[in-house]
């Protein structure tokens, strides 16, 4: 299993773009997460336009899925054929035309390869190309659910935007946990702090642990100092970095 961070930035941070990341599996590659600065780092990673296979959302705020519409049209005028998977919760999906219609009036109609919008929802598993992904919700400002996914050998978990629930499970032994962190020490209703992600990983057993979606003062003003504090089995990813698991 290998794992591209497109992007690991908060919202509105300039110099970083948004948390993003492309999971591949044997011949499955589904990216996470699409917001509005995703797809610039997906061409420049990999212009083909039948790279993915699908997308998850993680839920409905714009740093995470108003890239969809480029994305969608960049594939079409790139002579994609073959379908393409949206997984996403039952507001997005059913709102989507509606979206696309909004973003580029007209264009949906003219896409050469079909486009399935599978329901995701909390407590939820499903099977795609060969992996297995679930779903739980976490504490956030919107109706956020992270995911999960397994290969049969390897796991791991992004949280999408949100503090995680503790206590169900969701996270125990995983390989890879990407938690988005805002802060330093500091947990802000709907977002995890570093500090608490830490725990966090270390009481779910963890292997590894991404903190990304850092405050931009943040990053830009402390972060190489955090960098040098933190555990070994923690890191801070860039933007295009690959790890491999």
């Amino acid at each position: 299993m290998k794992i591209v961070f497109l992007g690991v930035g908060e919202a509105f941070d300039e110099a970083q773009p948004n948390n993003s990341s492309i999971i591949t599996a044997g011949k499955t590659r589904l990216m996470l997460d699409c917001g509005f600065t995703a797809p610039s780092q997906l061409w420049k990673y990999d212009a083909d336009p039948n790279l993915l296979d699908g997308v998850n959302i993680s839920h409905q705020h714009a740093d995470h899925f108003f890239g969809l519409p480029a994305l969608l049209l960049r594939m079409w005028e790139g002579k994609r054929t073959r379908p393409f998977t949206i997984i996403c919760q039952k507001e997005l999906k059913d709102s989507f035309d509606q979206f696309m219609e909004l973003a580029y009036k007209g264009f949906k109609a003219k896409f050469s390869y079909p486009i399935e919008l599978i329901e995701s929802n909390d407590g939820q598993s499903m099977e795609f190309g060969g992996l297995k992904l679930s779903f739980e919700r976490t504490v956030h400002s919107g109706d956020n659910l992270a995911i999960r996914l397994e290969d049969g050998s390897k796991s791991f978990a992004f949280s999408g935007d949100g503090s995680p629930l503790q206590g169900t499970g969701f996270y125990k032994d995983i390989g890879l946990l990407v938690l988005e962190t805002y802060l330093y020490d500091e947990d802000r209703i709907g977002h995890s702090s570093m500090m608490s992600a830490i725990e966090f990983a270390k009481a779910n057993n963890a292997k590894t642990l991404a903190l990304t979606h850092i405050n931009r003062d943040l990053r830009r003003t402390r972060l190489a100092d955090i960098r040098a504090k933190l555990p070994t089995n923690v890191f801070v990813p860039e933007a295009l970095q690959e790890i491999e698991l």
